[in-house]
């Protein structure tokens, strides 16, 4: 299963042409970090603050939130109602969380 992830995450990075981080993404640990720090207002993607900036693909697209660099930026130093984690999380919990968003979006959070 992890190679098939892996696999299907570097297609994704191929087919939207940009590369990979010089981190490589953990996406079970960047499941887990959701989990603790994230789901509790994006619970399947949602948004339970502001709906229309969701983490679904759309709406990614639409705010230009869908690249490793623009959701680590936003991870890492916030923006609006959405907090700054550079203290709270490592640099590579940042770029694994990054990595289990867009991931989840591609597969539209099923």
């Amino acid at each position: 299963m992890k190679k098939l992830i892996t696999l299907l995450v570097t297609i994704f990075v191929l087919i939207n042409n940009f590369t990979l981080p010089a981190i490589a993404a953990d996406i079970n640990n960047g499941a887990q970090v959701f989990s603790v720090h994230c789901a509790g207002c994006h619970i399947n993607g949602g948004n339970i603050i502001r709906r229309g900036k969701n983490l679904k693909k759309k709406a990614l697209k639409k705010y230009e939130m869908d690249s490793m660099e623009a959701v680590t930026y936003i991870v890492t130093n916030g923006k609006n109602n959405m907090s700054a984690y550079k203290d709270r999380l490592t640099e590579q919990q940042i770029q694994d969380v990054a990595a289990y968003v867009l991931e989840q979006a591609e597969m539209d959070w099923r």
